[in-house]
């Protein structure tokens, strides 16, 4: 078997245990040795390919931000379909899954992974910050489109809705907020920023 294939197959197996140990046990319970028996290798494996523990968390969370190629690809995509509030709940629901969030918890938890993380060229609180740029480029395709007000800053409604976004997934021991609900809050964040609506009928009587 090549060599990169092999090291390949070993950063997945390891990475999807740590993410299973996170969502289950927490940040706290994350160590090279629960990750390490949760994939069923031996210890020593994780530190052959990795430096150090540190190291190998900042893999992980720069793995999940290069994910967001794909679903950013997606977003900007749809840009002139559907409804703008109905993409961005559609996206901030897909963003917010629960290893997200679990990732984004370990990374304020960890000070060494934050700085692993800034050596990689990874600025602000990574994954929301790639979030962030997605939603703005996304926004900016709708401005263009005339479906976003022209004068609308994109670049502070997509931190508004990243962080509204965020608030509403994290922290909740109950079920995730309801597509409903995540629209709601998409609409609150973008009120004003939408072209008015044309009436829909002619006006009524003017009061005395």
């Amino acid at each position: 078997m090549p060599t990169g294939v092999h090291i390949r197959d070993v950063r997945e197996q390891l990475f999807g245990a740590a993410e299973r140990v996170l969502l289950r046990d927490g940040a706290n319970a994350l160590t090279s040795r629960a990750v390490t028996t949760e994939a069923g290798c031996a210890k020593g494996v994780l530190h052959r390919h990795f430096d150090d523990f540190d190291a190998f968390l900042a893999e992980l969370v720069l793995d999940r931000i290069g994910r967001l190629g794909a679903q950013a690809e997606a977003l900007r995509g749809s840009a002139g379909a559907g409804t703008v509030p109905g993409n961005l709940a559609g996206a901030l629901t897909e963003l917010f899954g629960p290893v997200a969030v679990a990732v984004v918890a370990l990374v304020t938890f960890r000070d060494g992974l934050r700085a692993r993380l800034r050596e990689a060229g990874s600025a602000g609180v990574p994954l929301l910050t790639e979030a962030t740029a997605m939603i703005a480029d996304y926004l900016s395709a709708e401005r263009e489109r005339g479906r976003i007000a022209p004068g609308a800053d994109v670049d502070m409604l997509a931190p508004a809705l990243v962080g509204a976004g965020h608030l509403l997934f994290a922290g909740r021991e109950d079920a995730p907020p309801g597509a409903e609900e995540v629209r709601r809050a998409v609409t609150a964040v973008l009120a004003g920023a939408l072209p008015d609506r044309p009436s829909s009928g002619p006006a009524g009587p003017a009061g005395p």
